[in-house]
């Protein structure tokens, strides 16, 4: 296998990196417009790039429909089928230069004809870093419908990946609610359920584009054993997210449970000190009147009435353990 070049070496307008795939091997390619005369081309191309939109525009290997989603700014995800050509916007995570996952969603465009493989983003994404490590590490598609498994093989092993790292997450917040120690916080849980929704939203979106291309009566059928073995690639991930959706519930609905028992503890507490206190109100009340005839005006009187309302309190709380009001 031909030694690939790194995507920073100089290639061609808005080729960050081009493979030819043939019989001798993988060849890099140095323009968009290198022609092989057997197997098939794998351009990936830099949308942020004036110079490559100029090219897909005038690509005549591409049928106009196929180019204008290449070409369009709406990030939705669809597919289109016209004349043997195969094309979709799949979204990915994107990556910084310095993290290689982030929280933000971007948009890759995929084409496929008999020889041409198009993939194209406007920021940098995880999954073509995937596939270029496979592919230098020896991995060769023989087909533009192994490359495309390939493709979207990788935006699901970069998913899988953070499913892990959020199954962790969870199993440690479950740990520490359980243990009584640092139990997570609200905004812990409310974080996690996000990154879920993102990675839900995505993945139920992506499998219903190829679910669209499995009725697609345009579609090649070359191509039709791929997408359907996509669609339940990406359904049994989808399960694997929501388990941990699941998973992520129960400790919030526990912690929910000893919030709401402790408030109910907190109220059965006051409640008590509240009845305790309404017979030494009263006591108070009655002595505060200003009025004639009031009793215990004479000397010792504060004692006995101080001694009056502990009696009442007592009396009360002896009533309410009676009544079975007082738990342990």
């Amino acid at each position: 296998m031909t030694e690939l070049r790194s995507p920073a070496d100089g290639l061609g307008p808005g080729l960050i990196w081009g493979m030819a795939f043939t019989a001798d091997g993988v060849k890099e390619l140095d323009s968009c417009d290198d022609v092989v005369a057997d197997g098939f081309r794998w351009l990936h191309l830099n949308l942020a790039d004036h110079r490559t939109r100029q090219w897909i525009d005038h690509s005549g290997e591409l049928p106009p429909d196929v180019r204008e989603l290449l070409l369009s700014k709406d990030s939705h995800q669809r597919s289109v089928s016209q004349d043997d050509c195969v094309a979709c916007v799949i979204h990915d995570f994107e990556r910084d230069f310095e993290r290689t996952q982030t929280d933000r969603i971007g948009a890759v465009r995929i084409a496929l004809t008999n020889r041409l493989v198009i993939t194209t983003r406007l920021h940098p994404v995880r999954s073509a870093d995937i596939v270029r490590r496979r592919i230098v590490g020896g991995f060769r598609p023989d087909n533009t419908g192994a490359a495309l498994e390939l493709m979207v093989g990788s935006v699901c092993q970069n998913i899988g990946d953070m499913a892990q790292s959020l199954q962790r997450e969870v199993q440690a917040a479950e740990d520490a609610l359980l243990d009584g120690h640092h139990p997570p916080s609200s905004r812990d849980l409310m974080m996690m359920r996000r990154r879920i929704a993102q990675i839900h939203r995505l993945l139920d979106g992506m499998r219903s584009v190829f679910q669209r291309l499995e009725r697609d009566a345009d579609l090649p059928e070359a191509l039709l054993p791929v997408i359907e073995n996509l669609s339940q690639r990406l359904l049994g991930i989808d399960g694997d997210i929501m388990g941990i959706q699941g998973q992520l519930r129960l400790v919030r609905d526990e912690i929910d449970s000893q919030q709401e028992q402790r408030t109910n503890q907190n109220l059965y507490l006051l409640s008590i000190m509240t009845a305790l206190m309404l017979p030494t109100t009263l006591v108070t009340g009655i002595f505060g009147m200003n009025t004639g005839d009031l009793p215990l005006t004479g000397h010792g009187g504060t004692v006995v009435a101080s001694l009056l309302m502990l009696a009442t309190a007592g009396g009360t709380y002896a009533l309410l353990r009676w009544m079975g009001f007082m738990r342990r």
